[in-house]
């Protein structure tokens, strides 16, 4: 009787193969799409279109053409192409013209870089510390109301490891922080948290009241994922391409809650196999995740959200 081996054939492996090599084939091709639309649009002799700019970046941007995009996308390029060699040289003078030497403030960015650097191989090495320390002292040299804090080092750096310039990263990095402070004072933190928790506990009921249980501190983690775009608590890759979708949207801080509870919805099975120690090392140390779902996940956790508050509305009235 002839019987079917169950042992992989060489005709199974040529197959499997076969397929690997398409699978990789359409993603290269898909990729190579996506970065001759980004060209494109950028090599643009006149204007640069950045409604289209900012519906691509909202998928993602190619690596090598991000830190070019985000210049865009926050407002420190001027779409008119006449204007872009002006407004570069007028940059790159205000930039080198800031007083960068600050000992006291140096001596705390090197102490919490080389700990950053340790955790973030993406960014070792002294010419990524060095202009991480030039632009966050130029940052604070030119914003005398600002403190240090080290939750400025991961907020610095993606500027700092996309940019061409180091005068660049100064500026995408400098409006940043502007708009951050800009929001935060318009919605005090301290709201922003309870809101934050509010939504938890009805999107995560189950998932809430395990962190209850186990004594979780929430002030801890739900501050710096709020106020530092999870900045500090994501892998390097994960949190580039999430502000890739953030740049291009003219909402970033209001979808942000939403992407937070997408992630603790993603995470939600193994933080619940955790004890209290644990869930706060995972917390503020997230593994790498599907941006891509993460970030449907998040927007439709808003959607819904909007809904309910819209039918609780009209039950009131």
């Amino acid at each position: 009787m002839l019987q079917l081996s169950s042992q992989p054939t060489a005709l199974d492996s040529v197959q499997r193969n076969s397929t690997r090599s398409g699978n990789a084939n359409m993603q290269y091709d898909e990729a190579e799409s996506v970065f001759n639309d980004f060209s494109e649009i950028l090599q643009s002799e006149v204007y640069v279109d950045l409604e289209r700019l900012r519906l691509l970046a909202r998928h993602g941007i190619p690596r090598q053409l991000r830190g070019e995009v985000w210049k865009y996308l926050l407002g420190v390029e001027e779409a008119d192409r006449s204007k872009e060699l002006t407004s570069s040289r007028a940059r790159s003078e205000e930039y080198h013209q800031i007083d960068k030497v600050q000992p006291e403030i140096g001596k705390r960015i090197r102490g919490e870089l080389s700990r950053y650097q340790r955790r973030t191989p993406e960014l070792s090495g002294n010419f990524f510390a060095r202009k991480m320390e030039n632009v966050i002292t130029a940052y604070l040299t030119t914003n005398r109301d600002a403190d240090y804090h080290p939750a400025l080092i991961p907020l610095c750096a993606p500027f700092i490891y996309t940019m061409e310039h180091e005068y660049d990263a100064y500026h995408c990095f400098d409006h940043l922080m502007r708009a951050i402070d800009e929001y935060y004072t318009q919605n005090p933190i301290k709201e922003c948290m309870a809101q934050f928790m509010s939504l938890f506990r009805y999107v995560l009921p189950d998932l809430c009241n395990y962190f209850e249980e186990e004594e979780v501190d929430l002030n801890e983690w739900v501050t710096s994922w709020l106020q530092n775009l999870l900045s500090k608590e994501m892998t390097f890759d994960n949190l580039v391409r999430l502000w890739d979708s953030y740049f291009s949207i003219p909402d970033p801080f209001d979808l942000h809650p939403f992407i937070c509870l997408a992630i603790l919805r993603n995470v939600r099975e193994n933080l619940e196999d955790l004890e209290q120690s644990e869930i706060r090392t995972m917390l503020l140390r997230l593994p790498a995740m599907d941006m891509q779902r993460i970030l449907a996940d998040g927007q439709n956790i808003q959607h819904e959200t909007m809904e309910r508050q819209m039918f609780e509305d009209a039950e009131d009235l």
